[in-house]
This record gives C-alpha cells, sequence and structure tokens, in this order.
C-alpha cells in the first residue's frame, strides 16, 4: 500500500514527504472553485505525486455539475478525477442515480481519466443501492488504515482526518498508480 491525502481549501499548505498521491477538491455544486486549486496542485506535481481532483456533489443538475467540474479541474494524464457522495451543507444528498449520472456523465467527458466515487461506510452499505464507483472505490471509514470494513474492492482509503485527511491506496507502488491512472 502506499499513502496519499487529500486536501480543501482549509489546507493553506501541507506536507508531500512520504506521500505518492494528493486529491485535491476542485469544485462544489455549480458554483464554487477551491481558491488554493492552483497553487495545491503545483505543490503535489512539483512533489512527483499523482494528482487526484474531487468534486463535491450536490442533487440535482448533474450534467451542469460534471461540466463545471470538467471545466474547472485541471486536465493532464494519469490525473484521477473523483465524485465526493456525501451530506451536504444543508443537510442534504444527492441520490443514489444521481451520484451513478454523474460519475457516468464525467467518464464520457474525460474518457481517459479514471474516475472514482469517494464516501463513507455508512453510504456505501446503507444509502447506495447499485455498488456503482465507476473505475474505484474511495472509501472514509475511520480505522486501521487499509482494513476499511467494508466487503467490496476499493483503491484508496480514507482511514483519518487528524490532522489532516490521510490515505492509503491498494497499489504496490507509486509507479503502480501511476501506470493503473494513465488507462
Amino acid at each position: 500500500m502506499i499513502r496519499g491525502i487529500d486536501v480543501s481549501s482549509y489546507q493553506s499548505s501541507f506536507s508531500t514527504e512520504g506521500v505518492s498521491f494528493v486529491f485535491i477538491k476542485a469544485t462544489e455544486g455549480r458554483s464554487y472553485v477551491n481558491p488554493r486549486l492552483a497553487a495545491q496542485t503545483k505543490r503535489a506535481r512539483d512533489a512527483g505525486c499523482v494528482v487526484g481532483f474531487y468534486h463535491f456533489l450536490w442533487p440535482g443538475n448533474l450534467t451542469a455539475q460534471a461540466e463545471y467540474f470538467v471545466s474547472k479541474a485541471p486536465e493532464k494524464a494519469g490525473d484521477v478525477l473523483a465524485v465526493d457522495w456525501e451530506t451536504t451543507g444543508n443537510g442534504t444528498h444527492a441520490s443514489n442515480g444521481e451520484k451513478d449520472k454523474f460519475i457516468r456523465e464525467v467518464k464520457r467527458l474525460r474518457p481517459h481519466h479514471r474516475v472514482v466515487l469517494y464516501c463513507n461506510r455508512n453510504f456505501w452499505l446503507n444509502i447506495d443501492t447499485t455498488s456503482y464507483a465507476g473505475d474505484g472505490l474511495w472509501i472514509a471509514d475511520y480505522v486501521t488504515a487499509g482494513k476499511p470494513r467494508i466487503q467490496a474492492k476499493w483503491r484508496f482509503h480514507q482511514y483519518t482526518d487528524n490532522p489532516l485527511d490521510k490515505n492509503v491506496a491498494d497499489f504496490a507502488s507509486k509507479a503502480a498508480l501511476r501506470e493503473w491512472a494513465t488507462p
């Protein structure tokens, strides 16, 4: 397994020491862009990390959200794209069907990129009904790194948010992740 982190605008700075990959929040809904996106992308790329970008999904307007996300997320071969499917600030969440439609639309718009689903264990076990995660599942479950409490195959595991979101990926090396990320 290899180690990585995910960051949003809350992290003005972060260390890439010992990190093979970095997921960066790019967008949310149809109007928010992470103001630190360019700087965080540069930091991750300069460190030689595999870079991913994620979109925080809101219910409704799925095609417009997918178009917004791919118009704002940097596009470089080997970048991974992700949908962040969880409860929104107003207590709602995109439906299972909306999540699936968003992933399919992003895959259509960026056919040469891997697209993965990020969700927590509760969403995966109790809200998801299709088990559709695009090219892979990124599961949040705050337990021992690499041992999420699910039966499904996963690619990434967010195991803590202290002091920042830390992840592991089910790849033997950064080179193996980079090879997978470039279909």
